[in-house]
Formats: C-alpha cells, sequence, structure tokens
C-alpha cells in the first residue's frame, strides 16, 4: 500500500510527487496518456518565475527528473475509479488493475476541447486536423496552415508554424484576442501570419485527409478555403466524471474545491486544472501540487 497515490504526471500532478516524497511518503503516479500533461505540448514556456524561456517538453522532462530520482514510482495506468474502503483506505482502479493507498490526488488536468462541426469530421483527426502544433506541424513545413483559436495556445501556435510554414492563417470568433499582449504583438509583427476574425469554421471537408475547411464570415456569408492542415486550439476541458464517487463536480465537470485542494471526501485532494479556479497556469498548477501533497501528509499523520 503506497502512501499517496498521484493520478496525474503533469505539473500539478509531479509537483504532488515531488513535495509528498520530500515529506518521506510512498508515491505512485498514474498518468493514463503522456507524462508532462498539457505543458509538454507548448511550444515555449516565458511566464514561470526565474525561467526566461524554456519548452514545455523539456520542463516536463526536468520535473519528471526530478520526482523518480527522489524515489516516486510512475505508472502508465488510467485511472477508472476511486473506491473508498474505509478511513486511510482507497483503492484506485486502473484498466488494467488497481492499486491500494491511504491517500489520492487527483491532477488529472484537462483536454483539448474538440471544435464540433457540421458533419462531425472526427474521422479528419491526424489527417489534416489536429491539437497539437508541436507535434504534428513539422509535417507541413513549406505549405499554408490554419489555426483555430484567440488565446495564448493559438497564439503560440501560430508563432511556432510561421518559424517554418509558408503561410499562416489565424481564425477567430471575435475581432481581437485574448491571450498575452506580448504574444499578440509577437504575431501582428509575422508577415506570413494573416488573422481572419469574426468567423466561426463549420466544417471540415475531405475524403480520407482534409482539403478544405468552411466557415461564414462576419457577413454570414458561407466560404471555403483549400488547405491541407488545421490545428484548432479552443480550450480545454476536465474529465472527471471517473471520480464523482469522491468528489463534487461542477456543472462544467471540475472538482469542486478551494485553495486548501480538499474534496468532499476525507484523504482525496485534488490539484492543477482540473478543479474550479479561476487561473488556470503553470504556475498555479504546481502552487495546488505543492499544498495538495501537503495537506496529503498532513490527513496521514493524523491517521497515526
Amino acid at each position: 500500500m503506497y502512501d499517496i497515490i498521484i493520478i496525474g504526471a503533469g505539473a500539478a500532478g509531479m509537483t504532488s510527487a515531488l513535495y509528498a516524497r520530500r515529506n518521506g511518503k510512498t508515491v505512485l503516479v498514474l498518468e493514463g496518456e503522456s507524462l508532462g500533461g498539457q505543458i509538454a505540448t507548448s511550444p515555449r514556456l516565458e511566464n514561470y518565475p526565474s525561467v526566461k524561456s524554456v519548452s514545455g517538453e523539456e520542463f516536463a522532462d526536468k520535473l519528471f527528473e526530478q520526482i523518480t530520482d527522489l524515489g516516486a514510482d510512475v505508472e502508465i495506468e488510467r485511472a477508472t475509479r476511486i473506491e473508498k474502503r474505509g478511513e486511510g483506505d482507497f483503492f484506485v482502479h486502473t484498466e488494467f488493475g488497481g492499486y491500494e493507498a491511504k491517500s489520492v490526488i487527483i491532477a488529472a488536468g484537462v483536454k483539448h476541447k474538440e471544435l464540433k462541426t457540421k458533419h462531425d469530421r472526427t474521422d479528419l483527426v491526424g489527417k489534416g486536423v489536429y491539437y497539437c502544433a508541436v507535434c504534428d506541424g513539422p509535417f507541413y513545413k513549406g505549405q499554408e496552415v490554419a489555426v483555430i483559436g484567440d488565446a495564448n495556445t493559438a497564439l503560440q501556435y501560430a508563432l511556432l508554424l510561421s518559424g517554418y510554414c509558408k503561410k499562416v492563417y489565424v481564425y477567430t470568433l471575435f475581432d481581437k484576442f485574448f491571450g498575452d499582449a506580448s504574444l499578440v504583438k509577437a504575431l501582428r509583427a509575422k508577415e506570413n501570419i494573416e488573422v481572419r476574425p469574426n468567423t466561426s469554421v463549420t466544417d471540415f471537408i475531405g475524403e480520407n485527409e482534409l482539403c478544405a475547411i468552411e466557415y461564414t464570415d462576419k457577413d454570414g456569408n458561407l466560404c471555403r478555403h483549400e488547405i491541407p492542415a488545421v490545428f484548432v486550439a479552443i480550450g480545454q476541458v476536465p474529465d472527471n466524471a471517473a471520480f464523482a464517487d469522491v468528489a463534487d463536480l461542477d456543472k462544467d465537470g471540475y472538482i469542486l474545491a478551494d485553495e486548501s485542494c480538499k474534496t468532499r471526501t476525507a484523504g482525496v485532494f485534488v490539484a492543477g486544472d482540473c478543479r474550479t479556479k479561476a487561473v488556470r497556469q503553470v504556475s498555479t498548477a504546481v502552487g495546488d501540487g505543492a499544498v495538495a501533497a501537503t495537506n496529503a501528509s498532513l490527513y496521514l499523520e493524523s491517521l497515526a
């Protein structure tokens, strides 16, 4: 039996592991997809204190190395349910079995929000429609591509793609961006980035791969743009349904918890983007991880 099982290996989850190990607790980190979470797919991290600029992947790699060097165990398994058997006795079910722990920290993060189109062309995901420019952008070097979104991730994607793509079209619902001013300024300075504001992408077109997108312009006209790739960056959504037995969720699916990171179940804590909060950044995820692990450690001490 572990002292603490942490669900999720993003910034919040791995920081939880760091603080838990430094408090002398045995730790297992469960990750259902890829290590590092959302930040691992970010081209650049430039708003983290003391770090001028680092790729999201490098940041995640260093954090992973730090927690494994401290003795945290990591398994690539998706947690499917948390069962409370008694005070200080939890069983975390996974797709392959399960593990016992005295306490649990949910740091499941969020996933990319999918763009709903007229004909629900999810079959084109990975075939011209993508949700990660870092992962798939290099396949379109020297070509024209499009980005859908108006916040920081979309801005970062557009800037990254402009470095090796012939031209980048940015489609936004409104006539302004909702990201950092420095990113907006950098985007406006790029000659090969064209912003198409007040537009709504309504469909993806193609047989076995994307060949065009369909959109409405500011006047409501239905338009078509032939293009081989589009990168969608319209936000994130939580995936917390598996934890509803031990934690309350709000109407959007986020786990209800304040800055103490405590859920309604004693011994179960939550950290990072998957909880209710006003700001979702790497720095706030790291802060949550520290708080959740510290409070989990105090909970364990209360069992003695």
